[in-house]
């Protein structure tokens, strides 16, 4: 068994055909690039059992040579997984059960009858292949770096393989994400957090692909840093997947989902305090910030405009032409994984990054209350709207960290507060203004808001 550590990048055929000649990649190349046609055949049951226990079959032909491969889903976040991987050479192009022994094969499918396995659908496609290395301080640094270019068939549905591949062989997963932002600063690559597998069987059936990701589970005695960190990456990871099915399907609510992750996570980043220095997000937030000015009026206009969501999928298709919604996701990724944010903070910031989450959060949530001054606006409804950023804040620790605040009747807080948020805009519509003294009263009356306050 092997450990796979690697992330893929959807691109376009343009891209790859610049990839090849990238002065980054040449200058690193030391292998020069080598083709290889690979055709490869998944196999599960007719109810997809395999794919249940997150699991993947194939049967690869690579020139004479054929291999049988055994994959788990492992861990993958924001288009950075691991999984282990079993491989075995064959004489022929034949599945051999025997090799799927306890050693491999998952506990929870024990009982199943190997037999029942058949062939679902095919990744074929042309592999260029070259190795990466170079050194990072003292450490060397082996990348194997893969353009892939073919298709996905199952049944009658196809769809293309265009991707970069950049697989760890040697070093830190830290340098992929290195490498990767270093390519995605010239050229437009997505994050893609969806393999060949997963992509079959989404054309195999369309309901297949999971698009939620489990909520971190959160407690009151992790820390601060810990919770955030927890967060970021569910947030980002979820906003990468929705990405790719809206690119797919063009789904109005899914990129409804995708603007909600961006701002729960611009939310986030600016609620931290001395915890995360200004200065340690700063080009983080302006990414952030100038996706959300784009994004946001445009979802906003869309919810009553049936003409513009129509006309949202080439939009979207148009922004993934440019580098800007990759090269953020990559720059995010590698600022979590380094922690970047506890890296020179005061003594100050070291201590609320330490701090318990159960008693750093119900100190927040009091905090921003305050700052909303409802009462104040109750008289000034115009006024409202500017405190949006404020309700985002509450609004988003609400909606992930629910199990930690020690505050009743909590769904109903934030329900209400959605309802206060929904009324923000137009800003001078006379019933939208009466409309939001009527709800900012209803929160104030509220037994959390007032336990808040206290």
């Amino acid at each position: 068994m092997a450990k796979e550590t690697e992330i893929k990048l959807r691109a376009s055929r343009e891209t790859l055909a610049a990839l090849r000649d990238h002065p980054l990649l040449k200058k690193r190349n030391k292998s020069g690039w080598q083709t290889h046609e690979l055709f490869n055949q998944y196999y599960d049951t007719a109810e997809r059992d395999l794919a249940g226990a997150k699991v993947a079959l194939r049967l690869r032909r690579d020139g004479e040579q054929f291999i049988q491969t055994l994959k788990s889903r492992g861990q993958s976040v924001a288009g950075l997984s691991e999984r282990n991987e079993w491989d075995w050479q064959l004489k022929k192009a034949k599945l051999d059960l025997k090799l799927l022994g306890d050693d491999c094969w998952p506990a929870s499918l024990a009982e199943l009858d190997k037999k029942s396995l058949q062939p679902i659908f095919t990744t074929d496609f042309v592999r260029e292949k070259a190795e990466i290395a170079w050194g990072r301080g003292k450490a060397k640094t082996v990348i194997e770096a893969a353009l892939d270019l073919g298709k996905v068939v199952a049944g009658e549905g196809e769809e293309e393989i265009c991707e970069l591949e950049l697989e760890l062989r040697e070093g830190e997963p830290a340098a992929l994400l290195e490498l990767a932002c270093e390519l995605a600063a010239d050229l437009p690559l997505m994050p893609c957090d969806i393999s060949k597998a997963e992509r079959g069987y989404r054309l195999y059936d369309a309901g297949s692909y999971s698009l939620s990701l489990p909520l971190p589970e959160l407690n009151a005695e992790m820390t601060l840093d810990d919770a955030f960190a927890a967060l970021a990456w569910h947030l980002l990871g979820s906003s990468q997947r929705l990405a790719e099915q809206y690119r797919w399907n063009g789904h109005w609510k899914l990129l409804e989902q995708w603007l909600q992750q961006l701002i729960d996570l611009r939310a986030l980043l600016s609620s931290l305090g001395q915890a995360a220095p200004r200065a340690s997000s700063r080009e983080l937030r302006e990414g952030l910030d100038a996706l959300l000015a784009d994004w946001r009026p445009r979802l906003a206009a869309g919810r009553d405009d049936e003409a513009l969501r129509h006309n949202c999928p080439a939009m979207f298709a148009g922004e993934l032409l440019g580098n800007r919604w990759g090269l953020l996701s990559l720059q995010l990724s590698r600022w979590l994984l380094a922690r970047a944010w506890t890296v020179e903070r005061n003594n100050r910031g070291q201590r609320q990054g330490n701090a318990a989450l159960g008693n750093w959060l119900p100190t927040l949530l009091s905090e921003e209350a305050e700052g909303l001054r409802l009462k104040h606006y109750q008289q000034f409804p115009e006024g409202l709207a500017e405190q949006l950023p404020r309700l985002e804040r509450i609004q988003a620790w609400l909606r992930l960290a629910r199990q930690v605040p020690e505050l009743p009747e909590l769904d109903r807080l934030y329900g209400e507060l959605g309802k206060l948020q929904a009324l923000f805009s137009p800003a001078n519509d006379p019933e939208v203004l009466a409309a939001r003294v009527a709800q900012a009263h209803t929160v104030a009356t509220l037994k959390p808001w007032k336990l808040l306050l206290k």
